[in-house]
């Protein structure tokens, strides 16, 4: 036995004949819980390993992609907490502004209320009155995935001393000038009726129109194409090219708006694409954010024409319209009045929609609350060009840059009751006051307080230290700040990590808020889509836990785990990783009852047969590959490697090539039961961090030991009399017994294409003289079903494999006329086949006519035609001479 297995005296109990994971999982979780495995110590003496859950939303559950970014977390925390780190997996929730308020109104709207019926304060009240009763239901959700995070340190966005680092970050960036306020257009949602950030904004492609409109008379005309004609009752401009000489006449003069009444200015614009359309674009400052940009520049005037609702403002016929319906008006008395050029339907383009309510956002002209980013996002880019914080893979470090670079002022206010308030206040007489924690809010006659509240963005971008007690100095701040690795999806690296980048910065003295950011794709369908409710794909992993248990569900979703890349993931792999975890079940069971053990010291080199020797450098091989692949964040390498490792090398050779030994008896079958039994210990330890709770039910059972939670992390496996600086290695060994699985695997081989059964026995003579393989002759006649030659031996076939000779009788095993007819059929189907696939591909006609694809595919089953028919006449051939 090696390092902390902790295995005294103990009988070995018997494990039930097979693994129900909804038996174990529950019972095993509550266990680790009440243990305290998962909590963290900040005095502890231990190297610090901390890692922050990405909030979920009080409102949500668990989907797969939570799923899949916990089981990677997890996987890494328990592999650190393993190897004597003081490891925390901070947990926690957001509290989601605009879900979680829009669904209280909901709840409200079924009572036939609203929030304004109530009141702000009773409203917020009302919110957390469901916070507390029905909010979330994902952390209960993350037990049952096996989530190890410090459940007595969760933290929430609103609670009181998060509340507190959200007001002292605002009030400082607040006298650093770095908080500010102004009118800007931002993202509104006239449903939701507050702004929204751009992760908030979904785009997808709507069937629209593209409406072109002729703007003044005559020469001096210009038409414009739009596909929101009602924001025209807006244009303060048009704006073209300065060196497009189509217009040149026209710049510096001014043009009749249609409708309207109104005449406005013709601006020269760079912006504008002169090979874009007619060269020409209408201005509307109050609604769209390009055109609000050539506003400032020309200083145009800001005319809004739509409220809050998305209803036209503009005095005239159309006042009081929404603005669908204002559209279809305008384009009519467009077009009554000769001014419409063309028309163009359906227009298929891009349009952003709310992400909670799906209504179309509506660029709009607001006064906001906004952080002046530039000096944050600089040093949030300098951070990962000097070498602080690594992006892993490393390839994503170009799109980190080009969204910091290039990063617009952000804007936090919203316009909702549920959040943190924003802590400014408004006198009497213009004065404006940003309040601290620690300062006392203005009172009297006049003073209100500003009634938006601040982005979820804006207090999650905190998430990093907050959750440790800053802006106290605290000892968990001490000893878990920085994060060692954030672990996230990378569709939130621009609005998420670069947040947190920013503000960790700034907030912390320059110190950056984790050293390593490790990216992973998105989880999509079987066939590479993505998964989503409206295309019918959507899956609750909660389902196949239940069918196939958590492990299963976490195993898929490692072993498709590459860096940066999406994965894609159907229920016929977790049914695979259902039959990997009773695999192991099922092969420690079988050790366990033919007596591998973990008591005692390995035996010496000496005393090992090749097959142990070998089984022992394979695992210290395994134990370097795991390591090197967590330490790079390949959860796909390490998690492949073990599965190949265990079911291959493991379960169907090490233990069927022993079970020779274990009948024989013996101090042979006594080390091999020690061996087995270190294999075992080592290869479950391995994969616990993935597949934590059979692994858990294993190893205890075959160790005694308390828990492999808090076991020792593998390290390399160590023979007396064969030590050496990276572990037991035995090249010789790993040699030898590559060519007993060559030769069983040729074998096996035959035996399939002569049609025998797997379990059919045949007489053989293996003529080994000249090799390492006599050792091994009653393991290999034992896996391949061979009995010893009598002395009616005939020899029908012989297979010379890897210097060895094994020599087959047949004769009484098959019908030979019955298997010859067979293959004589399958060989003129084979014949048939190529010919056909051959006059194809030799027409020129049809290869000048058919797609790629075609002519591939029947390049393919030329392919197969021609190996079929090298397979069965070689069969042909090895059949006994009748």
């Amino acid at each position: 036995m090696t390092e902390n297995t902790q295995q005294s005296n103990h009988s070995v109990p018997e494990l039930p004949t097979q693994y129900t994971p909804a038996d174990v999982e529950g019972p095993l979780y509550e266990r680790w819980v009440e243990r305290g495995y998962f909590e963290a110590d900040e005095k502890s003496d231990k190297p610090p390993y901390t890692v922050v859950i990405p909030p979920p939303n009080v409102t949500g559950s668990l989907h797969l992609g939570h799923a899949f970014e916990h089981t990677l977390i997890d996987a890494l925390t328990r592999r650190k907490r393993m190897q004597g780190y003081e490891t925390l997996w901070q947990p926690g929730m957001d509290h989601a502004g605009i879900a979680t308020q829009n669904v209280v109104e909901r709840e409200l709207a079924k009572e036939g209320v609203s929030r304004h019926d109530l009141g702000r304060e009773a409203f917020v009240e009302r919110v957390w009155q469901w916070k507390n009763e029905s909010g979330g239901q994902i952390s209960g959700q993350m037990r049952r995935l096996g989530d190890g995070v410090a459940w007595s340190r969760e933290r929430f966005t609103m609670d009181e001393g998060l509340s507190k680092a959200v007001q002292t970050i605002f009030k400082r960036l607040y006298d650093d000038e770095l908080i500010y306020r102004a009118e800007r257009i931002i993202n509104w949602c006239p449903r939701c009726l507050t702004a929204i950030s751009d992760i908030e904004v979904e785009y997808q492609d709507d069937d629209g129109e593209l409406v072109s409109i002729r703007y003044g008379e005559g020469d001096s005309s210009i038409v414009v194409a739009t596909t929101r004609a009602e924001t025209m009752l807006g244009d303060t401009a048009v704006a073209v090219h300065p060196e497009d000489e189509r217009y040149a006449h026209l710049i510096g003069t001014e043009i009749e708006l249609p409708l309207t009444g109104r005449r406005i200015p013709v601006v020269a614009d760079a912006h504008v694409d002169p090979e874009f359309g007619t060269g020409a674009v209408k201005v509307t400052p109050a609604h769209d954010p390009n055109d609000f940009e050539i506003g400032r520049r020309h200083d145009l005037p800001n005319l809004a024409v739509l409220d809050e609702r998305g209803v036209i403002t503009a005095h005239g016929p159309f006042q009081g319209l929404d603005r669908f319906e204002a559209r279809s008006a305008i384009v009519g008395a467009l077009r009554a009045e000769g001014r419409i050029v063309a028309e163009k339907r359906p227009y298929t383009h891009s349009v952003g929609h709310c992400s909670r309510c799906k209504t179309t956002i509506e660029p709009r002209l607001s006064m906001q609350w906004w952080v002046k980013v530039g000096p944050l996002a600089k040093a949030a880019g300098d951070a990962v060009r000097d070498g602080k914080v690594a992006i892993h893979p490393k390839e994503m470090e170009s799109r980190y840059f080009g969204w910091v670079d290039n990063l617009h002022d952000w804007c936090i206010s919203r316009q909702l009751w549920w959040g943190h308030r924003i802590p400014v206040w408004y006198g009497p007489n213009g004065e404006v006051v940003c309040v601290g924690p620690d300062d006392e809010a203005p009172t009297g006659e006049g003073w209100t307080q500003d009634t938006d509240v601040l982005d979820t963005w804006f207090s999650s971008g905190l998430w990093p230290f907050s959750t440790l007690g800053w802006p106290e100095q605290t000892p968990s701040v001490e000893k878990f700040y920085p994060n060692s690795v954030l672990v996230t999806g990378y569709d939130i690296l621009f609005f998420w990590v670069a947040r947190m980048m920013m503000f960790g910065l700034y907030a912390m003295d320059g110190t950056p808020p984790f050293h390593t950011i490790a990216l992973h794709g998105m989880v999509r369908d079987q066939f590479g889509k993505k998964m989503s409710k409206s295309f019918g794909n959507a899956v609750n992993p909660l389902d196949w836990m239940d069918s196939y248990g958590s492990d299963a569900v976490r195993f898929t979703l490692a072993r498709g785990a590459n860096p940066g890349v999406d994965v894609p993931i159907g229920e016929d792999w977790v049914q695979g990783s259902r039959n990997f975890a009773n695999k192991i079940w099922n092969a420690t069971r079988f050790a366990l009852m033919n007596g591998a053990t973990v008591e005692g010291e390995l035996p010496p080199a000496e005393e090992l047969s090749a097959t142990d020797r070998w089984i022992l450098s394979r695992l210290n091989s395994v134990v370097a590959e795991v390591d090197a692949y967590y330490d790079d964040y390949q959860f796909a390498k390490l998690s492949d490697t073990l599965f190949h490792f265990a079911w291959d090398e493991v379960f169907d050779w090490y233990v069927e090539l022993s079970k020779t030994t274990f009948m024989a008896g013996g101090p042979a079958a006594e080390a091999s039961r020690r061996v087995l039994g270190e294999v075992l210990d080592v290869t479950l330890r391995l994969l616990h961090p993935i597949v934590p709770f059979v692994t858990e039910t294993l190893w205890t059972t075959l160790t005694g030991g308390e828990s492999v939670v808090i076991a020792d992390w593998p390290k390399a496996v160590a023979v007396a009399g064969a030590e050496a600086p990276g572990g037991f290695r035995d090249a010789a060994a790993e040699r030898e017994i590559e060519t007993v699985q060559q030769v069983v695997t040729e074998v096996r081989r035959f035996r399939s294409d002569q049609g025998l059964q797997p379990g059919q026995k045949v007489p053989a003579r293996l003529e080994l003289s000249g090799t390492a393989l006599a050792a091994h002759e009653a393991a290999m006649r034992s896996l391949l079903r061979l009995q010893p030659a009598g002395d009616d031996f005939s020899a029908t076939a012989s297979l010379p494999v890897a210097g060895a000779t094994v020599a087959l009788d047949l004769s009484g095993a098959i019908d030979v006329e019955a298997e010859r007819k067979r293959l004589t059929k399958d060989l003129g189907a084979a014949e048939k086949e190529k010919a056909q696939a051959t006059a194809k591909l030799g027409n020129e006609a049809f290869l000048a006519k058919a797609p790629e694809k075609v002519v591939d595919k029947i390049r393919g089953r030329l392919e197969a035609a021609e190996a079929d028919i090298v397979r069965i006449t070689a069969q042909l051939a090895a059949l006994p001479k009748g």
